[in-house]
């Protein structure tokens, strides 16, 4: 028994260390980029993963998987075209940016905030 909760454990470790590879693909996403744009910009509303403005619409993983938003493309749509009371950003912030900000949103959702 105690063998197997130590199997668990490395499991649990090496899935944590390997998300970052898995959710951000090899075309050069920076979540830590993500993470400072996502201060500067949207953790006014959606601070910790929540909604000030929508509370039911959270980033959390569950709801994104609700809503279809659980993958980066749909993420990158919302944040570039906007939707419903969430502004556009595609003007403000460029598609690099906004891809960094998409992985990072994904990445955290995962890890829930």
């Amino acid at each position: 028994m105690k063998s197997l909760y130590k199997l668990f454990l490395l499991f649990q470790f090496i899935f944590l260390l390997s998300i970052k590879f898995v959710l951000a693909d090899d075309s050069g996403i920076d979540l830590n980029a993500g993470q400072e744009i996502f201060s500067q910009n949207c953790s006014a509303c959606h601070t910790g993963g929540k909604n000030l403005i929508v509370p039911e619409r959270t980033l959390e993983k569950a709801t994104l998987e609700n809503f279809k938003m659980y993958d980066v493309k749909a993420i990158t749509s919302q944040i570039t075209n906007g939707k419903n009371s969430m502004p556009p950003f595609g003007e403000r912030l460029s598609e690099e940016d906004i891809q960094n900000v998409a992985n990072y949103v994904l990445n955290q959702s995962e890890l829930g905030w």
